[in-house]
């Protein structure tokens, strides 16, 4: 088995992928798009991708790709993330006037940026940075990405858990082009699900209707316009249980009547960090 990943080898993608595959094989690619692609076209493989951060927010532009691929989601990851300022291992801190990173990261570790007085420079991805000062051997930059990346760099980590927020989670999907589910059980679930509603008065309160007769929680729900479309939305829904369940059967029945199209991305166990009671 082959997992996908945006961004270079240490990337916090890469870091998850090893946590819940340590196994497989991992194969890092420029973009988001290139990752969908890959497995689109590969039904073997999986890919690990970021939809939303407990500090910045959802990641722009993977709805659009969920959306135009339709893969489905077999499983969910929530990782704590841990950015570490990094330097040449013959450099000293003292050298360092700037620091490289991805823009959120940057943004995540503002307190420290601010008291050193380093200029910002934003990069494609963390471990990218890692991997640009490392190959120029720049003892004026510093670098904010992972452990791995600072091992796979042999850089030297200078400052550990930078982040100003120490609640910094990202949850992560497994997805890939076949559809399979687990077998309903004695356990917690989420079955997510994209919609488009009809451009009708009080749609989205009718189409969230049958969640509420039917007494079903929904986690998520997110919407984004349609090809630069202001005028109908999508949805991305997640819902707590199981696709096979009645109750979410008949929720998902209703649902149909007041969308003009309505797909299912994955039924999937809840991961146990959402601590669902």
């Amino acid at each position: 088995m082959k997992i996908v990943y945006q961004g270079s080898p240490g990337a916090y993608s890469h870091l998850a992928a090893k946590k819940i595959y340590p196994e497989y094989e991992f194969i890092p690619y420029n973009t988001f798009e290139d990752c969908f692609r890959h497995c689109n076209e590969n039904e073997e493989h999986k890919t690990i991708i970021p939809v939303e951060n407990s500090i910045a927010g959802r990641v722009a532009d993977i709805q659009y790709l969920i959306n135009k691929y339709k893969l489905q989601i077999y499983a969910e990851h929530f990782q704590e993330i841990k950015h570490n300022l990094m330097i040449l291992k013959d450099n000293e801190l003292k050298n360092v006037k700037s620091v490289r990173s991805h823009s959120q990261a940057i943004s995540q570790c503002q307190k420290l940026i601010n008291s050193n007085k380093f200029e910002s420079i934003i990069a494609a991805d963390t471990a990218g940075s890692a991997k640009y000062i490392s190959e120029k051997k720049l003892k004026n930059e510093a670098a904010i990405a992972s452990e791995l990346a600072a091992k796979i760099y042999d850089l030297k980590i200078v400052k550990k858990n930078i982040e100003d927020n120490r609640s910094n989670v990202t949850r992560f999907l497994i997805m890939g082009k076949k559809k399979s589910h687990p077998e309903f059980g004695n356990k917690n679930y989420i079955t997510s699900c994209i919609f488009k509603v009809k451009n009708k008065p009080a749609a989205l309160y009718k189409c969230l209707g049958g969640f509420a007769t039917n007494n079903v929680n929904l986690s998520k729900l997110e919407s984004f316009s349609d090809q630069n479309s202001f005028e109908q939305y999508l949805f991305i829904c997640d819902m707590y249980g199981h696709i096979e369940d009645p109750k979410i059967q008949k929720s998902l029945e209703e649902l149909g009547f007041h969308t003009v199209n309505l797909d299912i991305l994955g039924v999937y166990e809840a991961s146990d960090y959402r601590n669902i009671k």
